[in-house]
């Protein structure tokens, strides 16, 4: 019961990028809701209707990218 280093390594490249993700994640969604407040009734509200559509597809992906960036990782230690 051996660690793969090549799947491991690419698996701490992962986490590396998750962790940015999950702080990146919920200060857009941050940046969003405090767009939606200032921009109220203006022409510019669909920038922040945007930021937020950005958000939550970001929030998205950082879930599916956390659940695949662990399963190299488990991969890469227990050898499956």
């Amino acid at each position: 019961m051996s660690t793969n280093l090549n799947l491991l390594g690419k698996g701490l490249k992962y986490l590396g990028l998750l962790i940015f993700l999950f702080i990146a994640s919920p200060i857009t969604l941050t940046m969003g809701f405090k767009a939606l407040k200032k921009f109220n009734n203006t022409p510019q509200e669909y920038v922040a209707y945007l930021i937020l559509l950005a958000a939550a597809i970001l929030i998205i992906f950082t879930i599916y990218f956390a659940f695949k960036t662990f399963n190299i990782l488990l991969k890469a230690i227990f050898n499956n």
